[in-house]
């Protein structure tokens, strides 16, 4: 299978971008049928409502007509025009929803500014001509077919009903009576017609926008990519974030107090600042980062302490801006006390043996046991 064979299914971000650029699948003939329909189950009550208000409203202009007078003509007038207003109000309302209501259904209100841009390509007439014959101009014309033959069908089968009224034999309230009910099941039996085909053309617009807005998988990827980063980019990002950190890390060498060294594969520079605390590392690394962290510490008369167990443990538990663990005071304390002693009498740098007597810790405790502890 070809990697630009667009077989699938689109991403969020596709049908988002398809959206925007006017590809919903959407049918202007389910809210008219939906209207029709609706109308039609309200037009007997109201139509019921409407003849007896006529009859009421003709026995009231009779009995006016007896002393008629401008100001009850007007009256009159006026209590007609509000029932007519009153039921077209109810009619339009109710089309009114159902128009909101398909719009909802189908993906709701959306407004595209590229359709309405200008394009050239629309003026092809070798696109048109294609657009004329192809799929969808198919299925337009099979729609119109569909629903001439579904209206003529229904048409014939009410005329075939209404035939034996035909030659004035019965009375012609029973057939005004009977041309209304079949003529409402005509107008029912087409809404119901139409929303069958409304809803079968939003299902062939659906499928055909889908298959539009497929996506391969060289797309997928490329769309990855924009959505996460280039992983080459967000590595050469990372390296860069990564030696600058590791610069101002250096840099920062030369506010330390002492560095312990194991002697040349581990360096922890240690800063001791009574108002902070505990002493704490401004600098640690290993291998040619610890060469670095060593060159410039020679740099800034920086004195080197060889400790391998202290160096090691310190390295092993603490990270840049962090205290040395509580275990570890007494063993940094001596450290400290002799580079101290050195400074004050104006001796500073060189490589010196560890002034603590004996190789052993105390077991340090790592960072999770400690804050367990801790929070006890």
């Amino acid at each position: 299978m070809s990697d630009q064979e667009k077989t699938e299914k689109p991403t969020p971000q596709r049908k988002k971008k398809a959206r925007k650029d006017g590809q919903v699948p959407r049918t202007p003939e389910l809210g008219g049928w939906m209207g029709l329909f609706v109308v039609t189950l309200a037009m007997g009550p109201l139509l019921d409502r409407e003849l007896n208000a006529l009859r009421s409203m003709m026995g009231v202009h009779l009995r006016a007509a007896e002393r008629p007078s401008i100001a009850l003509a007007m009256t009159l007038l006026g209590d007609a025009a509000q029932h007519v207003l009153v039921t077209l109000v109810l009619l339009g309302s109710m089309v009114m929803v159902i128009g909101v209501m398909s719009a909802l259904a189908q993906g709701g209100f959306y407004l595209s500014p590229k359709l309405a841009k200008p394009d050239p390509k629309k003026l092809d007439p070798w696109k048109g001509a294609k657009r004329l014959l192809g799929p969808h101009a198919l299925w337009e014309g099979v729609k119109v077919l569909a629903k001439s033959s579904v209206v003529a069908f229904l048409a014939w089968g009410a005329i075939r009903a209404m035939m034996p009224l035909v030659g004035g034999l019965l009375p012609i309230e029973t057939v005004l009576v009977k041309v209304g009910d079949e003529v409402s099941k005509l107008v029912l039996s087409v809404a119901v017609a139409g929303l069958v085909m409304a809803v079968a053309d939003y299902a062939m617009m659906r499928r055909r926008i889908g298959k539009q807005i497929r996506m391969s998988h060289s797309e997928i990827k490329q769309e990855h990519k924009q959505a996460e980063g280039d992983p080459m980019l967000k590595g050469a990002i990372r390296s860069r974030q990564l030696a600058a950190a590791r610069n101002r890390m250096i840099a920062d060498v030369s506010t330390a107090d002492v560095l312990l060294v194991n002697p040349t594969h581990v360096a922890v520079a240690l800063r001791y600042d009574p108002e902070r605390g505990a002493p704490r590392v401004v600098a640690r690394g290993a291998g040619a980062i610890a060469a670095k962290i060593r060159e410039r510490a020679a740099e800034e008369r920086i004195p080197l302490v060889r400790d391998v167990p202290l160096a090691r443990a310190v390295y092993r538990h603490c990270e840049v801006g962090q205290e040395i663990p509580r275990e570890l005071w007494a063993a940094v304390a001596q450290v400290l006390a002799f580079v101290l002693s050195r400074r004050n009498a104006g001796q500073y740098g060189g490589e010196h043996r560890t002034p603590r007597r004996t190789d052993e810790l105390p077991e340090v405790l790592d960072r999770a046991r400690r804050r367990r502890v801790a929070g006890a």
